[in-house]
Protein backbone atom coordinates (compact mmCIF):
# COMPACT_ATOMS: atom_id res chain seq x y z
CA UNK A 1 0.00 0.00 0.00
CA UNK A 2 1.75 3.47 -0.97
CA UNK A 3 2.52 5.81 1.80
CA UNK A 4 0.85 9.43 1.73
CA UNK A 5 3.17 12.72 1.05
CA UNK A 6 3.89 13.92 4.03
CA UNK A 7 3.33 17.55 2.60
CA UNK A 8 -0.71 18.44 2.09
CA UNK A 9 -1.98 20.91 -0.12
CA UNK A 10 -4.33 22.76 1.87
CA UNK A 11 -5.92 24.76 -1.17
CA UNK A 12 -5.09 27.93 -3.37
CA UNK A 13 -3.43 30.57 -1.53
CA UNK A 14 -2.82 28.18 1.98
CA UNK A 15 0.69 27.68 2.56
CA UNK A 16 1.52 23.93 2.64
CA UNK A 17 2.50 22.15 5.99
CA UNK A 18 4.55 19.11 6.89
CA UNK A 19 2.46 16.30 8.58
CA UNK A 20 5.04 14.52 10.80
CA UNK A 21 5.06 11.06 11.34
CA UNK A 22 4.20 9.74 14.62
CA UNK A 23 3.78 6.14 16.08
CA UNK A 24 0.95 4.62 18.05
CA UNK A 25 1.38 2.85 21.52
CA UNK A 26 0.54 -0.17 19.06
CA UNK A 27 3.59 0.32 17.10
CA UNK A 28 2.11 1.31 13.88
CA UNK A 29 3.41 4.36 11.66
CA UNK A 30 0.89 7.33 11.05
CA UNK A 31 1.46 9.45 8.30
CA UNK A 32 -0.73 12.67 7.73
CA UNK A 33 -3.74 12.40 6.01
CA UNK A 34 -3.29 12.90 2.60
CA UNK A 35 -5.57 14.75 -0.59
CA UNK A 36 -8.73 12.76 -1.78
CA UNK A 37 -8.47 12.06 -5.42
CA UNK A 38 -12.14 12.50 -6.02
CA UNK A 39 -14.82 12.83 -3.53
CA UNK A 40 -17.58 10.14 -4.72
CA UNK A 41 -16.26 6.24 -5.21
CA UNK A 42 -19.05 4.24 -7.09
CA UNK A 43 -18.35 0.07 -6.88
CA UNK A 44 -19.96 -1.62 -9.24
CA UNK A 45 -19.91 -5.34 -8.83
CA UNK A 46 -20.69 -6.58 -12.06
CA UNK A 47 -21.54 -9.94 -10.42
CA UNK A 48 -23.08 -13.35 -11.13
CA UNK A 49 -20.24 -15.34 -12.28
CA UNK A 50 -19.07 -13.02 -15.35
CA UNK A 51 -16.15 -14.95 -17.88
CA UNK A 52 -13.67 -12.82 -19.06
CA UNK A 53 -14.04 -14.98 -22.51
CA UNK A 54 -17.31 -13.64 -23.10
CA UNK A 55 -16.48 -10.01 -22.09
CA UNK A 56 -13.09 -7.97 -21.96
CA UNK A 57 -11.66 -10.98 -24.11
CA UNK A 58 -14.43 -9.64 -26.75
CA UNK A 59 -13.89 -6.32 -29.04
CA UNK A 60 -17.56 -4.99 -28.88
CA UNK A 61 -19.45 -3.43 -26.30
CA UNK A 62 -19.15 -0.50 -23.69
CA UNK A 63 -16.41 -2.33 -21.52
CA UNK A 64 -13.86 -3.44 -24.78
CA UNK A 65 -10.95 -1.50 -25.84
CA UNK A 66 -12.57 -1.17 -29.41
CA UNK A 67 -16.05 -0.84 -30.46
CA UNK A 68 -18.00 -2.07 -33.31
CA UNK A 69 -19.93 1.30 -33.44
CA UNK A 70 -23.47 0.57 -34.21
CA UNK A 71 -22.88 -2.96 -34.03
CA UNK A 72 -24.34 -5.41 -31.03
CA UNK A 73 -22.99 -5.31 -27.74
CA UNK A 74 -22.19 -8.65 -27.74
CA UNK A 75 -20.37 -10.88 -30.02
CA UNK A 76 -21.98 -12.12 -32.80
CA UNK A 77 -21.13 -16.05 -32.26
CA UNK A 78 -23.87 -15.98 -29.27
CA UNK A 79 -26.63 -13.08 -30.46
CA UNK A 80 -29.06 -15.70 -31.60
CA UNK A 81 -32.10 -16.11 -29.03
CA UNK A 82 -31.00 -12.44 -27.01
CA UNK A 83 -33.28 -9.12 -27.45
CA UNK A 84 -30.46 -6.35 -27.40
CA UNK A 85 -30.44 -3.44 -26.14
CA UNK A 86 -29.79 -0.18 -27.99
CA UNK A 87 -25.80 -0.80 -29.16
CA UNK A 88 -23.21 1.64 -27.60
CA UNK A 89 -22.33 3.92 -30.73
CA UNK A 90 -20.22 6.70 -28.89
CA UNK A 91 -16.82 6.04 -26.84
CA UNK A 92 -16.28 2.87 -24.97
CA UNK A 93 -16.23 3.00 -21.52
CA UNK A 94 -12.39 1.46 -21.83
CA UNK A 95 -11.44 4.85 -23.53
CA UNK A 96 -12.17 6.38 -20.50
CA UNK A 97 -10.16 5.06 -18.10
CA UNK A 98 -7.86 2.05 -16.97
CA UNK A 99 -9.13 -1.52 -17.13
CA UNK A 100 -7.16 -4.54 -16.16
CA UNK A 101 -8.04 -7.46 -18.83
CA UNK A 102 -6.85 -10.33 -16.23
CA UNK A 103 -7.52 -9.47 -12.69
CA UNK A 104 -8.00 -12.43 -10.21
CA UNK A 105 -9.91 -13.71 -7.42
CA UNK A 106 -6.85 -15.78 -6.14
CA UNK A 107 -7.95 -17.59 -2.88
CA UNK A 108 -11.31 -18.50 -1.36
CA UNK A 109 -14.47 -20.18 -2.77
CA UNK A 110 -15.98 -19.04 -5.70
CA UNK A 111 -19.86 -18.46 -4.25
CA UNK A 112 -21.50 -15.37 -4.78
CA UNK A 113 -21.42 -14.45 -1.41
CA UNK A 114 -18.21 -14.93 -0.38
CA UNK A 115 -16.71 -13.32 -3.55
CA UNK A 116 -18.81 -10.32 -3.53
CA UNK A 117 -17.38 -10.45 0.91
CA UNK A 118 -13.55 -10.48 -0.37
CA UNK A 119 -14.40 -7.79 -2.60
CA UNK A 120 -15.99 -5.30 0.10
CA UNK A 121 -13.76 -6.49 2.37
CA UNK A 122 -10.60 -6.61 0.81
CA UNK A 123 -9.99 -9.84 2.52
CA UNK A 124 -10.23 -13.32 1.03
CA UNK A 125 -13.27 -15.61 2.38
CA UNK A 126 -12.33 -19.13 3.88
CA UNK A 127 -13.87 -22.65 2.91
CA UNK A 128 -15.85 -21.81 6.57
CA UNK A 129 -17.99 -19.14 5.29
CA UNK A 130 -20.84 -18.46 7.33
CA UNK A 131 -23.48 -16.78 4.67
CA UNK A 132 -26.35 -16.22 7.23
CA UNK A 133 -23.77 -14.08 9.41
CA UNK A 134 -21.97 -10.61 8.59
CA UNK A 135 -18.19 -10.50 7.34
CA UNK A 136 -15.11 -11.28 9.60
CA UNK A 137 -13.79 -8.27 8.59
CA UNK A 138 -14.50 -4.70 8.27
CA UNK A 139 -16.40 -3.91 4.96
CA UNK A 140 -15.56 -0.63 2.85
CA UNK A 141 -18.54 1.28 4.45
CA UNK A 142 -16.99 0.82 8.04
CA UNK A 143 -13.67 1.78 7.20
CA UNK A 144 -15.17 4.96 5.26
CA UNK A 145 -17.16 5.69 8.30
CA UNK A 146 -14.69 5.38 10.87
CA UNK A 147 -11.90 6.51 9.49
CA UNK A 148 -12.60 9.35 6.90
CA UNK A 149 -11.80 12.55 7.93
CA UNK A 150 -14.26 14.40 8.83
CA UNK A 151 -16.98 11.42 9.57
CA UNK A 152 -19.81 11.02 8.07
CA UNK A 153 -23.47 10.22 8.25
CA UNK A 154 -25.05 6.92 7.06
CA UNK A 155 -26.49 9.07 4.11
CA UNK A 156 -23.42 9.09 2.67
CA UNK A 157 -22.82 5.49 2.13
CA UNK A 158 -25.29 2.99 0.55
CA UNK A 159 -25.14 -0.31 -0.46
CA UNK A 160 -27.77 -1.47 -3.61
CA UNK A 161 -27.96 -5.26 -3.68
CA UNK A 162 -30.39 -6.88 -6.60
CA UNK A 163 -30.65 -10.10 -5.07
CA UNK A 164 -32.34 -11.43 -1.89
CA UNK A 165 -30.48 -13.54 0.40
CA UNK A 166 -27.70 -12.66 2.64
CA UNK A 167 -26.18 -9.47 0.60
CA UNK A 168 -27.66 -7.51 3.53
CA UNK A 169 -24.95 -8.28 5.77
CA UNK A 170 -22.50 -6.88 4.00
CA UNK A 171 -22.93 -3.46 4.97
CA UNK A 172 -21.27 -4.30 8.55
CA UNK A 173 -19.38 -7.10 9.71
CA UNK A 174 -18.79 -8.26 13.31
CA UNK A 175 -15.16 -6.93 13.52
CA UNK A 176 -14.60 -5.62 17.42
CA UNK A 177 -14.60 -2.01 17.20
CA UNK A 178 -16.66 -1.53 13.76
CA UNK A 179 -20.00 -3.09 13.66
CA UNK A 180 -23.55 -1.40 12.80
CA UNK A 181 -22.66 2.09 13.52
CA UNK A 182 -20.19 2.14 10.68
CA UNK A 183 -22.48 0.30 8.54
CA UNK A 184 -24.77 1.41 4.88
CA UNK A 185 -27.79 2.43 4.35
CA UNK A 186 -28.80 -0.82 2.28
CA UNK A 187 -31.68 -1.42 0.09
CA UNK A 188 -32.86 -4.49 -2.30
CA UNK A 189 -35.23 -2.28 -5.09
CA UNK A 190 -36.16 -6.19 -6.13
CA UNK A 191 -37.63 -7.23 -2.51
CA UNK A 192 -39.51 -3.33 -1.81
CA UNK A 193 -39.66 -1.69 -5.38
CA UNK A 194 -40.19 -4.21 -8.15
CA UNK A 195 -42.54 -4.31 -11.09
CA UNK A 196 -44.83 -6.93 -10.20
CA UNK A 197 -45.30 -4.77 -7.12
CA UNK A 198 -45.45 -1.59 -9.10
CA UNK A 199 -48.19 -3.05 -11.17
CA UNK A 200 -50.48 -4.33 -8.73
CA UNK A 201 -50.68 -0.79 -7.68
CA UNK A 202 -52.71 0.00 -10.49
CA UNK A 203 -54.21 -3.37 -11.64
CA UNK A 204 -55.72 -5.10 -8.43
CA UNK A 205 -57.60 -8.32 -8.76
CA UNK A 206 -58.60 -11.38 -6.63
CA UNK A 207 -56.18 -13.23 -5.32
CA UNK A 208 -56.46 -17.10 -4.04
CA UNK A 209 -56.16 -17.74 -0.24
CA UNK A 210 -52.75 -19.51 -1.34
CA UNK A 211 -51.97 -16.69 -3.12
CA UNK A 212 -52.90 -13.78 -0.46
CA UNK A 213 -51.07 -16.38 2.56
CA UNK A 214 -47.90 -15.80 0.10
CA UNK A 215 -48.47 -11.99 -0.46
CA UNK A 216 -49.21 -11.42 2.98
CA UNK A 217 -45.56 -13.10 3.84
CA UNK A 218 -43.87 -10.69 1.57
CA UNK A 219 -45.30 -8.03 2.83
CA UNK A 220 -44.58 -9.11 6.35
CA UNK A 221 -40.84 -9.67 4.99
CA UNK A 222 -40.56 -5.64 3.47
CA UNK A 223 -42.12 -4.08 6.12
CA UNK A 224 -39.57 -5.71 9.07
CA UNK A 225 -36.68 -5.22 6.12
CA UNK A 226 -37.96 -1.20 5.99
CA UNK A 227 -38.52 -0.88 9.37
CA UNK A 228 -34.90 -2.55 10.36
CA UNK A 229 -33.03 -0.72 7.73
CA UNK A 230 -34.46 2.91 8.40
CA UNK A 231 -35.59 3.03 11.92
CA UNK A 232 -32.84 1.63 13.66
CA UNK A 233 -33.97 -1.96 15.07
CA UNK A 234 -32.84 -4.81 13.86
CA UNK A 235 -30.01 -4.01 11.69
CA UNK A 236 -28.78 -0.92 14.00
CA UNK A 237 -27.80 1.13 11.28
CA UNK A 238 -28.17 4.46 12.81
CA UNK A 239 -29.14 7.28 10.39
CA UNK A 240 -29.84 11.30 11.93
CA UNK A 241 -33.76 11.96 12.58
CA UNK A 242 -32.92 14.19 9.92
CA UNK A 243 -31.47 11.83 7.54
CA UNK A 244 -33.87 9.27 8.35
CA UNK A 245 -36.95 11.55 7.71
CA UNK A 246 -35.17 12.68 4.15
CA UNK A 247 -34.33 8.69 3.35
CA UNK A 248 -38.08 7.98 3.72
CA UNK A 249 -39.44 10.51 2.14
CA UNK A 250 -37.47 9.42 -0.38
CA UNK A 251 -38.46 5.91 -0.51
CA UNK A 252 -42.13 7.43 -0.37
CA UNK A 253 -41.89 9.33 -3.66
CA UNK A 254 -40.24 5.98 -5.40
CA UNK A 255 -43.24 4.75 -4.63
CA UNK A 256 -45.12 7.90 -5.74
CA UNK A 257 -43.28 7.44 -9.13
CA UNK A 258 -44.03 3.62 -9.62
CA UNK A 259 -47.67 3.60 -9.82
CA UNK A 260 -47.81 6.98 -11.81
CA UNK A 261 -45.75 4.48 -14.06
CA UNK A 262 -42.40 6.21 -14.17
CA UNK A 263 -40.87 3.19 -13.64
CA UNK A 264 -42.15 1.38 -16.56
CA UNK A 265 -39.25 2.69 -19.48
CA UNK A 266 -37.33 5.25 -17.88
CA UNK A 267 -34.33 4.62 -20.65
CA UNK A 268 -36.54 4.83 -23.02
CA UNK A 269 -35.27 1.17 -24.47
CA UNK A 270 -38.48 -0.60 -24.63
CA UNK A 271 -40.20 -2.21 -21.65
CA UNK A 272 -40.00 -5.73 -22.43
CA UNK A 273 -36.02 -5.41 -22.21
CA UNK A 274 -35.14 -4.44 -18.84
CA UNK A 275 -34.35 -7.11 -16.44
CA UNK A 276 -33.48 -6.89 -12.41
CA UNK A 277 -29.86 -5.80 -13.01
CA UNK A 278 -31.24 -2.80 -14.74
CA UNK A 279 -33.81 -2.26 -12.56
CA UNK A 280 -31.34 -2.53 -9.54
CA UNK A 281 -29.01 0.28 -11.34
CA UNK A 282 -31.71 2.58 -11.86
CA UNK A 283 -32.26 2.61 -8.20
CA UNK A 284 -28.83 3.35 -7.59
CA UNK A 285 -29.19 6.26 -10.01
CA UNK A 286 -31.78 7.70 -8.28
CA UNK A 287 -29.36 7.35 -5.02
CA UNK A 288 -27.22 9.37 -6.76
CA UNK A 289 -29.78 11.79 -8.32
CA UNK A 290 -31.06 12.22 -4.43
CA UNK A 291 -27.65 12.38 -2.32
CA UNK A 292 -24.29 12.34 -4.24
CA UNK A 293 -23.16 10.05 -1.50
CA UNK A 294 -19.15 9.83 -1.02
CA UNK A 295 -19.23 5.93 -1.26
CA UNK A 296 -22.07 3.38 -2.91
CA UNK A 297 -21.82 0.40 -3.79
CA UNK A 298 -24.12 -1.74 -6.30
CA UNK A 299 -24.53 -5.09 -7.40
CA UNK A 300 -25.93 -6.84 -10.57
CA UNK A 301 -26.31 -10.67 -10.51
CA UNK A 302 -28.90 -11.32 -13.80
CA UNK A 303 -25.56 -13.34 -15.60
CA UNK A 304 -26.30 -16.26 -12.43
CA UNK A 305 -28.82 -17.59 -14.90
CA UNK A 306 -25.40 -19.43 -17.42
CA UNK A 307 -26.27 -22.27 -14.29
CA UNK A 308 -28.77 -23.32 -16.73
CA UNK A 309 -29.55 -21.20 -20.07
CA UNK A 310 -26.37 -19.93 -21.93
CA UNK A 311 -28.22 -17.36 -23.91
CA UNK A 312 -30.05 -15.58 -21.21
CA UNK A 313 -26.39 -15.22 -19.47
CA UNK A 314 -25.55 -13.71 -22.61
CA UNK A 315 -28.11 -11.56 -22.62
CA UNK A 316 -28.10 -10.58 -19.72
CA UNK A 317 -24.49 -9.95 -19.88
CA UNK A 318 -24.88 -7.53 -22.63
CA UNK A 319 -27.71 -5.40 -20.53
CA UNK A 320 -25.90 -5.57 -17.42
CA UNK A 321 -22.43 -3.88 -20.30
CA UNK A 322 -25.26 -1.64 -21.07
CA UNK A 323 -26.72 -1.11 -17.32
CA UNK A 324 -22.61 0.35 -16.54
CA UNK A 325 -22.66 2.86 -19.20
CA UNK A 326 -26.10 4.00 -18.20
CA UNK A 327 -24.69 4.23 -14.62
CA UNK A 328 -21.49 6.09 -16.11
CA UNK A 329 -23.45 8.46 -17.75
CA UNK A 330 -26.40 9.53 -15.00
CA UNK A 331 -22.78 10.02 -13.11
CA UNK A 332 -21.44 12.08 -14.98
CA UNK A 333 -24.87 14.64 -15.98
CA UNK A 334 -25.52 14.64 -11.73
CA UNK A 335 -24.32 17.90 -10.44
CA UNK A 336 -21.94 17.72 -7.65
CA UNK A 337 -20.79 13.92 -9.09
CA UNK A 338 -19.76 15.16 -12.75
CA UNK A 339 -16.28 15.15 -13.15
CA UNK A 340 -15.93 14.14 -8.87
CA UNK A 341 -16.30 10.77 -9.29
CA UNK A 342 -14.23 7.75 -9.78
CA UNK A 343 -16.18 4.52 -10.57
CA UNK A 344 -15.00 0.84 -10.64
CA UNK A 345 -16.82 -2.09 -12.34
CA UNK A 346 -15.44 -5.83 -11.37
CA UNK A 347 -17.49 -9.25 -11.18
CA UNK A 348 -17.16 -11.43 -7.81
CA UNK A 349 -16.03 -14.17 -9.84
CA UNK A 350 -16.04 -16.23 -13.61
CA UNK A 351 -17.50 -19.16 -14.40
CA UNK A 352 -15.76 -22.54 -15.40
CA UNK A 353 -14.18 -23.26 -19.08
CA UNK A 354 -16.32 -26.72 -19.36
CA UNK A 355 -19.81 -26.57 -19.44
CA UNK A 356 -21.83 -28.66 -16.86
CA UNK A 357 -23.96 -30.63 -19.42
CA UNK A 358 -27.37 -28.61 -19.58
CA UNK A 359 -28.21 -26.94 -22.49
CA UNK A 360 -30.45 -24.42 -23.57
CA UNK A 361 -32.89 -24.16 -26.23
CA UNK A 362 -30.56 -22.78 -28.60
CA UNK A 363 -28.07 -25.56 -28.29
CA UNK A 364 -25.69 -23.83 -25.46
CA UNK A 365 -24.27 -25.91 -22.49
CA UNK A 366 -24.80 -24.06 -19.59
CA UNK A 367 -21.59 -22.98 -17.32
CA UNK A 368 -21.08 -23.01 -13.33
CA UNK A 369 -18.55 -21.89 -11.04
CA UNK A 370 -16.24 -24.45 -8.98
CA UNK A 371 -13.04 -22.88 -8.47
CA UNK A 372 -11.37 -23.99 -11.89
CA UNK A 373 -8.99 -21.55 -13.12
CA UNK A 374 -11.32 -19.78 -15.39
CA UNK A 375 -13.77 -19.56 -12.73
CA UNK A 376 -10.81 -17.13 -10.74
CA UNK A 377 -10.28 -15.07 -14.06
CA UNK A 378 -12.14 -11.23 -13.63
CA UNK A 379 -11.72 -7.66 -14.78
CA UNK A 380 -11.44 -4.74 -12.89
CA UNK A 381 -12.54 -1.17 -15.01
CA UNK A 382 -11.53 1.96 -13.16
CA UNK A 383 -13.46 5.55 -14.91
CA UNK A 384 -12.90 8.65 -13.65
CA UNK A 385 -11.54 12.35 -14.61
CA UNK A 386 -8.79 12.49 -17.30
CA UNK A 387 -6.02 14.09 -15.19
CA UNK A 388 -7.14 11.70 -12.50
CA UNK A 389 -7.21 8.41 -14.05
CA UNK A 390 -5.43 7.34 -16.89
CA UNK A 391 -7.57 7.30 -19.49
CA UNK A 392 -7.41 4.46 -22.31
CA UNK A 393 -5.39 2.71 -20.66
CA UNK A 394 -5.16 -1.71 -20.85
CA UNK A 395 -2.95 -4.61 -18.73
CA UNK A 396 -3.04 -7.33 -21.59
CA UNK A 397 -1.74 -9.49 -18.68
CA UNK A 398 -2.17 -10.36 -15.47
CA UNK A 399 -2.39 -7.80 -12.74
CA UNK A 400 -4.45 -7.28 -9.99
CA UNK A 401 -6.60 -9.03 -7.74
CA UNK A 402 -9.84 -8.50 -6.35
CA UNK A 403 -8.49 -7.79 -2.69
CA UNK A 404 -7.28 -4.64 -4.07
CA UNK A 405 -10.25 -2.50 -4.44
CA UNK A 406 -10.34 -1.73 -0.99
CA UNK A 407 -7.41 -0.08 -0.31
CA UNK A 408 -7.91 1.23 -3.89
CA UNK A 409 -11.29 2.97 -3.02
CA UNK A 410 -9.67 3.76 0.89
CA UNK A 411 -6.68 5.41 -0.74
CA UNK A 412 -9.04 7.62 -3.49
CA UNK A 413 -11.08 8.64 -0.59
CA UNK A 414 -7.64 9.73 1.05
CA UNK A 415 -7.82 7.23 4.36
CA UNK A 416 -6.11 4.62 3.80
CA UNK A 417 -2.80 5.57 5.82
CA UNK A 418 -5.51 5.28 9.03
CA UNK A 419 -6.89 2.18 8.39
CA UNK A 420 -4.95 -0.30 11.31
CA UNK A 421 -2.16 -2.57 9.71
CA UNK A 422 -3.66 -6.33 9.60
CA UNK A 423 -6.74 -5.38 7.88
CA UNK A 424 -6.43 -5.24 4.81
CA UNK A 425 -3.83 -7.34 2.06
CA UNK A 426 -4.45 -6.10 -1.00
CA UNK A 427 -2.89 -3.11 -2.87
CA UNK A 428 -3.82 0.16 -4.31
CA UNK A 429 -3.98 0.22 -7.71
CA UNK A 430 -1.65 2.92 -8.05
CA UNK A 431 -1.05 2.30 -12.14
CA UNK A 432 -4.90 3.74 -12.68
CA UNK A 433 -3.95 7.22 -11.65
CA UNK A 434 -1.64 9.92 -12.62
Amino acid sequence: MERRKFIRNLGLGAAATIGVPYLLPSGKLFAATGARKVNHVVFCLFAGGVRNLESVHKVDGNLMPYSFKGNEGISSDIISGIDFVPPNTGITLQEQGTLYKEFRMKYGPTGHYGAHATAMTGVYTGENLNINANPQYPTIFELYRKHNSPAMTAKNAWWVSNSLGPYAHLNYSSYEGYGSDYGANFIQPGSIISQDGFDSLGNSRVYTNTEEEKINSLRGFCDAHFNSQYNGAANSIVNTEADKKEIESFINQCFTDAAAGQFNDPWLIGQGLYNNDMRTVQFAEKVIQEFKPELLVVNMQGVDVAHDNFTEYASNLQKADYALAHLWDTIQSTPGMAEDTILIAMPEHGRNSEGNGLYDAYGRQALDHTSDAMSREIFALVLGPNGVVVQDQVFANEKGESIDIVPTIANILGFDNDIPGGLLNGNVLTESFY
